[in-house]
């Protein structure tokens, strides 16, 4: 099963990787009285590793809940 997941996590690399190289255009991004204007590549490489740290996180305090709660 572990080697399931790291073949997932590495396909999904390889697929925003490709997204990456193909879109260099500059895009501009607005949020609040936030805003940039970056390749869309950089753009969606950085959402990438924000999600990717972010999912983890919520996974791993998911995880330790679980296991304080006491379910199997």
């Amino acid at each position: 099963m572990r080697w399931v997941h790291i073949a997932v996590v590495a396909l999904f690399g390889l697929i925003t990787l490709i997204f990456l190289i193909q879109n260099r255009e500059v895009v501009s991004m607005n949020f609040l009285s936030f805003g940039a204007r970056m390749p869309l590549a950089v753009m969606a490489g950085i959402f990438y590793a924000l999600g990717a740290i972010t999912g983890g996180s919520l996974f791993a305090l998911l995880m330790k809940s679980v296991r304080g709660s006491g379910i199997k």
